[in-house]
């Protein structure tokens, strides 16, 4: 028979983890890894499990310290779930019934997640599907790089389930801002650690792409003031781990008789770009094929 450990790793959750363990109660089992937790997240928890484990919290390798929960769980299928987030009961029952199929040769599946941010659902700007790899056959997944945000490393063959696991991500401005200063010092040293060749104009270039990124390419603007505000977060994200880079190789120095120029070329360079993309966007929201080519047209006349 198959059985499912519902894996947890908490840190001063007790805000949250009540509605997380509530939606688990389809598991056969939880097991919760308390990360030396300062609030009541551990009495809260004990309501639902008392397959409670200890262990010291290290911010530099957070998803690498799940691995600690996938071993004490018993199931033959592991899922991993964050304390921000909820099973859905449509999900729940799409597991149960996934796993009474015939499964050789699946060793996981992929899940794709709701993200809400600031209390709505983001359905653009790069956070939806958001496909995450949690459901997997014990012994056939884990975490294997410091890096945060890396999926779980999966032996063998993988499927995607249809529906969600719901992630109540940033609430709050502050949350937003303080889970930046955590995981933005681990992106720069990954930065590094592949071989970024270091260049001062990035200060511009690495905020800007992830805008244009977000906002344009990505559709953040369906979303609203929502997809602005985060198109515009994630920029600011972007220049924070150049800032950690500049200071993981010393703070180096750049002085130039032409920086103000060379400033200026970067930031002309810019608007072009942005540009273009309000252009693009535009033209891509205009239905009507003849008003898509008067578009073109105009587009083109104006470059002229």
């Amino acid at each position: 028979m198959k059985k499912i450990s519902a894996v947890v790793s908490v840190y001063n959750e007790e805000k949250q983890i009540e509605n997380c363990l509530r939606s688990l109660k389809f598991a056969d089992e939880i097991i919760l890894v308390d990360n030396g937790s300062t609030d009541n997240t551990i009495d809260r928890a004990k309501k639902y499990t008392s397959s409670i484990f200890s262990q010291k919290n290290d911010f530099s390798s957070i998803d690498l310290q799940k691995n600690f929960g996938f071993e004490k769980a018993s199931g033959n299928w592991i899922l991993s779930i964050d304390a921000d987030e909820e099973v859905s009961p449509q999900l729940s029952k799409e597991i149960a019934e996934v796993l009474k199929k015939d499964t050789q040769g699946i060793n996981g599946f992929w899940i794709p997640r709701k993200n809400y941010i600031f209390g709505k659902w983001i359905k653009y700007s790069g956070w939806y599907p958001d496909l995450q790899l949690r459901l997997f056959r014990k012994g056939k997944g884990k975490y294997t790089k410091k890096h945060v945000h890396e999926p779980i490393t999966l032996e063998g063959k993988s499927e995607e389930l249809k529906e969600h696991i719901i992630h109540n991500n940033y609430e709050t401005i502050e949350q937003f801002l303080k889970k930046t200063l955590i995981y933005a010092p681990n992106e720069a040293e990954e930065l590094i650690i592949k071989g970024y060749k270091f260049s001062h104009f990035d200060a511009i270039n690495f905020p800007l792409k992830e805008f244009l990124s977000r906002f344009f390419a990505r559709k953040g603007y369906r979303d609203g003031l929502h997809g602005l505000i985060l198109s515009i977060y994630m920029a600011f994200y972007h220049f924070i781990i150049f800032t950690f880079v500049w200071e993981k190789t010393g703070f180096r120095q750049y002085d130039s008789d032409n920086f103000l120029k060379e400033t200026e070329g970067e930031l002309r360079k810019s608007g072009k770009e942005i540009t273009y993309w309000f252009k693009r966007e535009r033209l891509d929201n205009v239905k009507s094929p003849f008003k898509k080519n008067l578009q073109k047209l105009a587009n083109k006349l104006n470059k002229g």
